[in-house]
């Protein structure tokens, strides 16, 4: 390589690195101060951090000081948010960078003081809940407009737009067209809602944010500022860095990993982009492509379990399932999709008969395969030792064996720490993976294994032990804590460095930026949770939920199809200004109960989790798509490319996570829902795979060769077959089959726990309009007989003449939340068919991809010839 290139790569480098740093100033707070007010900054900044640790610790309750309900910790965790909005964002592109004015000062005291007024006159507000003073009011007033201006500054104009036509129909209502008008509310009962109760701002959403989100982002910060970003990075490109477009490949598999770590897509772009793309468009990759791959990988990271950005702490609470339920629910359609993206990028590199970067030593295949069933093992009896080790060891050592676990994951710590001191620390920065040779895997895996150890500890608290998202991330953090504070000295003791010792304050500082990283991080996230509960709080005054149900449903004439596809604009729109959480949090409350409602009625049982992953899947997709893609916007700044064609680059890779929610919302195996023997399970991962790569490979229009359009069409339409063989084989078979009313007791005492049950139900509402649907629930409670389970459903009937009728429904139950009312009569049954299993479509389906693969295998071998 010559200098004169040389040169021009430092300068590229140097170029991406500021990008980086200035989309991550727009990300975390664009202010950077100078002495004293930077003291003060960072003082508060720590003093959140050190607040949510201690929050989250059983320290409290121990020591029996300051221990905090979860309805004061919101009020104090809002405070600091919009306290360091108005510090860290200023008013406006000509306001200071650098220092923050009176003004800015006034509006910090007055957003945190309404907060903490809350706090501090809890017990005479809940004497007077529902009837507010005049301060109160005030106060509240002051809370809701200096939490606009501070979602203004920290978030943009979007989200303030979007609250402030909600906080308008709810005074107005009576003035909005018919379908979606009420009574209007007063400015007292609308103070009150928003800000005093736990309905509106101080409500779940914020609460989550409190909970469970600040803790996993000072995760991810503390690894970040620890090196394991770095490590991430090295490591992917270690691994994959030889396969054809292998830093793309890379690129896609560290963006993934770094999911882990960040809950940003923006964020990961200008970490890991900051490295890929450079490299990427050094193989041949084309700048709008390097830019798209790290996209489309990046806006992909927030869907890969077990963190997913803070959406998935919010479905724990607004699904009402544990968390590891989450995780399984999404982590197919998130691996799937990583799995097809790595496959389009080899596409890519077989169009541009692209080569990987040559290793040092080149493995034989049965070194290969050797090396991968090895690791393989390792990892299952690794998985074994911990999922079952702490189940044997409390039945024989009891409350011993806590300490005896803590001893084996200290020791592991050490023992990994002494591995990585055999081995070179891994440089920080990109010119350290050249295109002549790539870095030996292993001294890279092993340089920094021991990072992995909290992400074992987090997967354990909440897989093994089933703690609450909580208590295992402290858990996990109060382990990350512990490395982070002494991984560089003990590395060094290990080497026998004479200065190990002050490698000390190396690690105090990366610990002190880890917690100040992680609280800038957290001002966008906290605000936005606050900002949506506004939104949160219109719905449930107003009853504006069951309004858009209405008139989406008028809209769409019932047409589920057309409700997915109007609820998936919604979502890419309101992504396109709005962060990821709040755009779930808007969506999600006006939408979900508009789908289950509409599947119901289309004879489909669509549960609550699988609309609420459609939900969030079209939010993150919002982050690439044109024209304001965020992500694409700064992938383009690195790349030094045109952003609309990188993000319309970006979004061409993405039909094949935008396909997925479609696919899982009609076939809920994908998200491992419904799978009944191991069997089952193989068979749905297995076609899975198949369909979504079948699938990248039709909208690519390339395979084994460059498609023909017809072939294009025939992989796509094979995908689909793959992905609901359902669709046709309903045509053949009837899916339903009606039985009498009669049957319910029956049906019901054969329903497994979980297992839904579709009542064909007709009545009048209070409205006066009649009802004939059907409705599915959910049975959460299989102990006793038909009718204590019926009971147990919140069914309270009598039976006459061959009927059911309702006589009342208890309150908050299954049933009441499914919609039925007293007076409504149980008309009927919905049970599936028995029939033959509709994975029979598969056979035609590859026996025709087996042909398209003949096909195009002699055009493959005629171009070789010529």
């Amino acid at each position: 390589m010559t200098s004169k290139h040389l040169s021009d790569t430092d300068a590229n480098n140097e170029q991406a690195t500021n990008v980086a740093d200035e989309f991550l100033s727009s990300e975390t707070g664009s202010r950077q101060f100078h002495g004293k007010m930077a003291t003060i900054v960072t003082v508060v900044l720590i003093a959140w951090a050190a607040f949510q640790l201690w929050y989250a610790s059983p320290l409290p309750f121990i020591f029996n000081f300051a221990a905090f309900n979860e309805d004061q910790a919101k009020y104090i965790h809002l405070a600091f948010a919009t306290f360091l909005a108005f510090f860290l964002f200023p008013a406006s592109k000509s306001s200071s960078k650098d220092s923050a004015s009176i003004i800015d000062i006034l509006l910090a005291l007055a957003a945190s003081g309404t907060c903490l007024y809350l706090l501090v006159f809890r017990n005479e507000l809940a004497t007077r809940m529902g009837a507010p003073t005049t301060a109160d009011v005030a106060v509240a007033v002051v809370g809701v407009i200096t939490l606009l201006e501070a979602t203004r500054r920290s978030l943009g104009p979007p989200l303030v737009v979007v609250a402030v036509v909600f906080l308008t129909f709810t005074f107005a209502g009576q003035h909005m067209p018919e379908v979606i008008s009420h009574k209007g509310a007063s400015l007292n009962k609308v103070a009150s809602h928003q800000w005093i109760t736990t309905e509106g701002v101080f409500g779940v959403a914020i609460g989550v944010s409190t909970a469970f989100v600040f803790l996993f982002v000072l995760l991810g910060s503390l690894l970040d500022k620890a090196g394991a970003g770095n490590y991430l990075i090295k490591v992917s490109f270690s691994l994959l860095g030889h396969m054809r477009g292998g830093p793309a490949k890379a690129a896609v598999v560290a963006s993934g990993l770094s999911g882990i770590i960040s809950g940003s897509s923006i964020a990961n772009v200008v970490t890991t982009g900051t490295f890929t793309i450079p490299l990427m468009k050094r193989v041949g990759f084309p700048g709008t492509k390097a830019g798209a791959i790290e996209v489309a990988a990046s806006t992909n990271g927030q869907l890969t379990p077990p963190i997913m950005g803070a959406a998935a702490f919010l479905m724990v609470e607004y699904v009402g399932i544990p968390y590891i339920e989450v995780i399984k629910h999404a982590i197919l359609p998130s691996i799937i999709s990583y799995i097809a993206l790595v496959y389009i990028v080899h596409l890519e590199a077989l169009k541009l008969n692209m080569q990987g970067i040559e290793r040092l030593h080149k493995p034989t295949f049965a070194q290969r395969m050797l090396s991968w069933m090895s690791t393989s093992v390792i990892l299952l009896v690794l998985g074994i030792v911990v999922y079952y080790g702490s189940t044997i060891l409390e039945s024989l050592l009891g409350g011993a064996a806590t300490l005896v676990m803590l001893a084996a994951i200290i020791a592991a710590y050490f023992a990994l720490v002494k591995l990585s001191a055999a081995y070179p620390d891994l440089a920080d920065d990109e010119a350290s993976i050249t295109l002549d040779k790539l870095p030996e895997t292993r001294p890279t895996v092993y340089s920094g294994l021991y990072f992995a150890l909290p992400i074992v500890v987090l997967l354990w608290a909440l897989a093994v032990k089933q703690y609450s998202p909580q208590q295992s991330a402290f858990y996990s953090v109060a382990f990350l804590i512990a490395v982070v504070l002494t991984h560089r000295p003990i590395k060094s003791w290990f080497r026998k460095e004479e200065n190990w010792a002050s490698q000390f304050k190396v690690c105090w500082n990366e610990f002190v930026d880890g917690m100040i990283t992680s609280s800038r991080n957290m001002v966008g996230i906290g605000i936005a949770t606050a900002a949506a509960g506004i939104i949160v709080g219109t719905v449930t005054l107003t009853g504006l939920g069951q309004m858009m149900t209405e008139f989406v449903e008028f809209i769409s004439g019932g047409n589920l199809i057309l409700i997915l596809v109007f609820t998936a604009i919604i979502c890419i729109v309101l992504g396109m200004g709005l962060p990821t959480t709040a755009n779930y949090i808007v969506v999600s409350t006006l939408m979900a109960p508009v789908i289950v409602s509409l599947g119901a009625e289309n004879g489909l049982v669509v549960p609550l989790i699988a609309v609420h992953l459609f939900v969030f899947y079209f939010g993150i997709l919002a982050d690439d798509t044109p024209p304001v893609g965020l992500a694409a916007f700064a992938a383009a700044a690195i790349s030094g490319d045109d952003p609309i064609k990188t993000g319309i680059q970006g979004f061409i890779y993405d039909i094949r996570t935008a396909i997925l929610p479609f696919m899982f919302i009609y076939n809920t195996q994908l998200l491992l829902i419904g799978i009944g023997s191991f069997f089952d399970l193989v068979l749905t991962i297995v076609s899975a795979i198949v369909a979504i790569l079948v699938f990248s490979a039709g909208t690519q229009g390339y395979w084994l060769v460059k498609s023909r359009l017809w072939e294009s069409l025939v992989l796509v339409l094979i995908a689909f077959s793959l992905f609901r063989p359902g669709f046709w084989w309903d045509m053949v078979y009837e899916p339903k089959t009606q039985l009498p009313s009669s049957a319910l007791v029956e049906q019901i005492e054969g329903l497994e726990n979980g297992g839904f049950i579709q009542l064909q139900v007709e009545g009048i509402t209070l409205e006066g309009d009649e009802v004939n649907k059907t409705i599915p629930i959910q049975l959460t409670n299989a102990a006793g007989d038909g009718n204590a389970r019926l009971q147990s459903l919140g069914l309270n009937m009598s039976y006459m003449d061959d009927i059911w009728t309702v006589d009342y429904v208890d309150f908050d139950s299954p049933a009441a939340k499914a919609g039925i009312d007293f007076g409504w009569q149980i008309t009927g049954i919905e049970v599936e068919s028995d029939r033959p299993p509709k994975e029979l479509v598969f056979i035609p389906a590859i026996l025709v991809l087996l042909l398209i693969r003949k096909l195009q295998q002699k055009r493959m071998a005629s171009a070789a010839i010529a």
